[in-house]
């Protein structure tokens, strides 16, 4: 297995290419977007400059990295000749499954299928291509290049085979692969999203603020980052998103997003993505960080 496809070269997508490129795989970046394309290109060579500047990787290493990976703007010419495709779009399940009987049209049925997605189950996916025995979930945490866990997802008819192929893959990427089963959120969402929605929950009802409320949980429960600035990182879109999957999966009101995350999604307030969520991201909050340097 050397030619991979990823498809979505956005936060996770980029990510993915990245590391499937350094570890010395063929990688195909597709995204409807140039843009997007351009955007993610930009976003793995900033990335390798600072390994560079680390002394993680030579110049060399990273010219090589980077021209293991080609661009495509469609799925048909991307996929060609594809032992793996990694989808990493928007978790949205009606373009994943638009996505993947794009791909049960256009790759040979031996081309293990993949989705990056972080909720949505996989044997739903599975069951728009012929062979649902190749799909499985392949989750890969953010920032990609960095951590080493992956979820690894079996849908009710992958195979084992599959399976045994994808775990040995994400070693070979330097990974630590985790088998999980196909419910909705998997394990590292369905414990984490209940406990980014309690926080939210806590900062509604007036328990305490948004930087009492991540301190609590960075110095007392020795958090790296508190659930409040994560959610941030993630962006509320993708956070209210899984929280929907797991309440229509579940049926269970704990699953609930809490209504302060809907309407901050809903004024655009995703996050770092947008500049603006529980914390300011914009361009002038930074320029004011940077002038208390100098004060």
């Amino acid at each position: 297995m050397k030619n991979i496809a990823v498809i979505g070269a956005g936060t996770m997508g980029n990510g993915i290419a990245h590391t499937f490129a350094q570890n010395g795989f063929t990688v195909k970046l597709i995204d409807k977007s140039e843009a997007t394309l351009d955007k993610g290109m930009a976003t793995i060579a900033g990335n390798l400059d600072r390994m560079v500047s680390k002394g993680t990787i030579s110049e060399d290493d990273k010219m090589k990295i980077i021209s293991n990976i080609i661009t495509y703007t469609e799925i048909k010419d991307g996929v060609v000749g594809a032992d793996l495709v990694v989808e990493a779009a928007t978790e949205n399940v009606e373009l994943k499954l638009n996505i993947f009987k794009q791909l049960n049209d256009a790759c040979s049925h031996n081309t293990i299928l993949a989705t990056n997605t972080s909720s949505i189950s996989i044997t739903q996916i599975g069951a728009v291509v012929t062979h649902p025995e190749r799909v499985i979930g392949m989750h890969f945490m953010n920032p990609v290049p960095i951590m080493k866990l992956v979820e690894i997802i079996r849908g009710y008819n992958t195979s084992d085979e599959v399976t045994k192929t994808i775990m040995d893959l994400s070693e070979k990427l330097g990974k630590t692969p985790v088998e999980v089963n196909d419910y909705p959120g998997f394990v590292a969402n369905r414990i984490l999203m209940p406990m980014i929605n309690e926080s939210i929950e806590t900062l509604y009802n007036g328990v305490a603020g948004v930087y009492e409320i991540d301190t609590v949980m960075k110095l007392g429960m020795a958090h790296p980052m508190g659930p409040l600035q994560l959610a941030d990182f993630i962006g509320l879109d993708v956070c209210l998103a899984i929280l929907n999957v797991m309440y229509e999966g579940f049926k269970n009101p704990k699953y609930a997003p809490c209504p302060l995350l809907v309407n901050m999604v809903r004024a655009g307030k995703l996050g770092v993505k947008s500049g603006e969520g529980f914390y300011d991201y914009s361009e002038s909050k930074k320029a004011e960080k940077v002038a208390k340097q100098f004060i």
